[in-house]
């Protein structure tokens, strides 16, 4: 249950990809973003109407210091029903051209263009890629990762999910950022860590947003996915036990990660937002058996201060 994104995966593998990738509540703002004039066949992209605006989390942590983000909603897009509206992710059913569409709003939000704009086929584990200034993002796409970096000012670094847990992680003094895609299995091998240890900063110095994603009363869990949770962080409680059932705290054990690695508790933000238990606002895979859109959660570098 983990977003479907292996069959995703082997469809991504298989293909030519996509070119590059073709209100406040706790600690973060939600804004509407209207699209820019870059054209489609989608007349809202040039003279959006109030209801066409697209809305996206920011995290006052990061906005206060000047990072470029953007977690998205499943708000202010063009697909239709059960893609609706901002479904961000390729091959689940949805009209492709609607995808671009959505996937060009929400570069937008960024102002960052295609080609600066990267993300990879996850899969659930812990490979974290660096991206250089030569990276093209249509190859980076093609390959398999969980988490990236770039110290390259512009560049936008991605994360897509539909329940895992997003993070974005920043380094306020050089401008280099960060992203992670966790589910369980890769938050239970260590992507957020390896990310960490790949920025090659002071983790005290390191702001981290954590983006919405499924919480501990929706994500029910049995024994063996339990044991491994436990397993990696034994110190602390990652499993909720209400009677036979079992249920993970994902947050949990991402906090407590990056406590582990040195990271302030004040310098983690948590943006806030159950993927399963608020349609209006996102895309759950298991809320909606599989049949769902995706959301990207992406930051850009910046100049150093």
């Amino acid at each position: 249950d983990e977003e479907g994104e292996d069959e995703e995966r082997m469809a991504r593998a298989k293909s030519k990809g996509h070119g590059g990738v073709d209100s406040a509540i706790g600690g973060f703002r939600k804004e509407a973003s209207k699209p820019g004039p870059t054209g489609s066949r989608w007349p809202g992209r040039r003279h959006a109407r109030e209801d066409e605006t697209m809305s996206i989390l920011r995290s006052t942590l990061l906005t206060d210091h000047g990072f470029t983000h953007a977690f998205a909603t499943r708000n202010g897009g063009v697909s239709a029903a059960p893609f609706d509206t901002l479904n961000l992710g390729f091959r689940l059913g949805d009209d492709e051209d609607a995808v671009r569409e959505n996937r060009a709003r929400f570069r937008d939000a960024l102002a960052v263009g295609a080609d600066r704009f990267y993300e990879q086929c996850q899969v659930h584990g812990t490979i974290v890629r660096e991206i250089g200034l030569t990276d093209d993002a249509g190859a980076v796409a093609r390959q398999e990762g969980d988490a990236m970096l770039t110290r390259v000012e512009g560049s936008a670094v991605a994360a897509r999910t539909a329940d895992c847990v997003p993070v974005l992680v920043a380094h306020p003094r050089s401008g280099q950022v960060g992203a992670a895609h966790a589910g369980w299995r890769g938050a239970v091998a260590g992507v957020v860590p390896r990310l960490i240890d790949a920025l090659a900063q002071d983790p005290s110095e390191l702001l981290v947003a954590i983006g919405p994603h499924i919480r501990v009363g929706a994500f029910e869990i049995g024994e063996d996915v339990a044991a491994e949770m436990e397993a990696a962080a034994p110190d602390c409680p990652v499993v909720k036990r209400d009677g036979p059932r079992l249920f993970g705290d994902l947050t949990a054990l991402v906090r407590y990660q990056l406590r582990r690695m040195g990271v302030h508790d004040a310098s983690i933000d948590e943006v806030g937002g159950c993927t399963h238990a608020d349609a209006a606002q996102f895309f759950s895979h298991r809320r909606d058996h599989g049949k769902t859109g995706r959301h990207l959660s992406a930051i850009v570098a910046r100049a150093p201060h």
